[in-house]
């Protein structure tokens, strides 16, 4: 069998539509069809229709792989996010995503859990292919993925929290202060025994601790801490309030880790007809959109997610393209939103 009839052969089996396809139906030649797909103003208006026409008609996609690999650029960035469903992060997702495709980056996906071991595996197969940035929400700790990561030479944006020493860039704020000021702020309004509703991650930890340290600092009897495990839902924050008035009815204030524990927290107290916020003050993490249109409206955290977004889309892409960050770091604060539940 000669050598034209397995190339033959070979593409069909494949079902792949070539370049080279893609030249012989516009009848130019394939370094002009290649220069047409990506670098259009070094080719002739006639030849441009000619080679866009055959790319509609047959459909093809060009290999950005290939590209990506002769220039070093493959003009796609990961991230890496625990969450999608009902979450926090989902306003600084599409900032980013909106960001970066503004300026014609794509954005690559994965959704770790909250599970470290789902972590590590997402990042070993997002550095095996080589994007020209990776978004991480979280801190990465000290282990395999960042020894990974920083001998990878890929830009890396840490969001979501602050540390000394972030592997490269980073754009945060800090837990421990969130939970210090809602305590002060439930203290300051006269409130005594005060509870936390939490996940089980080591962000929602740090917040919990620091609330419980500061309502002992203060001459508080020791927070009542509810840890509702790897769940995040209604159910588990309507089962937190029920242990809640079962094992320390005298809590008049709740804090909870996520906004959707808060909701859950919340219609449990009003099925057991416990009035908000005169019997009970509860408190959320996050600002979810709809908050402020609930009746009652949940008091919360705000985070600027949007703002987290943007930047982290600019600092990659200053990286990516081979300018200096500075600074490196950046605190994005945080804001305590009072509304009608505390």
């Amino acid at each position: 069998m000669s050598k034209s009839n397995n190339s033959k052969r070979a593409r069909r089996g494949s079902g792949a539509i070539t370049l080279r396809d893609v030249a012989k139906l516009a009848g130019v030649a394939p370094i002009t069809a290649s220069r047409a797909v990506n670098t259009p103003e070094q080719v002739s208006p006639d030849a441009l229709k000619k080679v866009l026409d055959a790319v509609q008609r047959t459909g093809y996609v060009p290999n950005r792989m290939a590209g990506g690999l002769a220039s070093s650029r493959s003009r796609l960035i990961a991230a890496v996010v625990p969450s999608t469903v009902m979450s926090v992060f989902m306003e600084t997702i599409e900032s980013l995503n909106g960001a970066l495709f503004d300026a014609g980056y794509q954005l690559m996906l994965g959704q770790s859990g909250y599970s470290a071991a789902r972590e590590d595996s997402l990042l070993e197969a997002v550095i095996g292919r080589r994007p020209d940035g990776i978004f991480l929400t979280g801190i990465l700790p000290p282990g395999k993925s960042r020894t990974r990561l920083l001998a990878s030479g890929i830009p890396v944006v840490e969001t979501w929290d602050l540390t000394p020493t972030p592997i490269d860039m980073l754009i945060g704020f800090s837990h421990s202060d969130i939970g210090r000021a809602v305590a002060n702020f439930l203290l300051d309004k006269g409130r005594r025994r005060l509870a936390v509703v939490r996940a089980d991650d080591e962000r929602a930890a740090r917040r919990a601790t620091a609330f419980a340290d500061t309502a002992l600092q203060r001459g508080q009897t020791p927070v009542f801490v509810v840890n509702v495990g790897d769940s995040r839902s209604l159910a588990s924050g309507r089962e937190a309030m029920v242990r809640i008035l079962n094992e320390a009815p005298d809590v008049d204030a709740i804090f909870c880790s996520s906004d959707l524990l808060a909701l859950g927290v919340m219609t449990e107290a009003r099925a057991q007809g416990v009035a908000v916020p005169d019997r009970m003050a509860i408190i959320g993490f996050g600002d979810v959109p709809f908050l402020a249109d609930m009746v009652p409206a949940l008091s919360t955290v705000r985070i600027n997610g949007a703002d987290i977004g943007k930047q982290a889309a600019r600092f990659l892409i200053e990286r990516a393209e081979g300018r200096a960050v500075t600074p490196c770091v950046v605190d994005v604060g945080f804001a305590i939103v009072e509304r009608d539940t505390s």
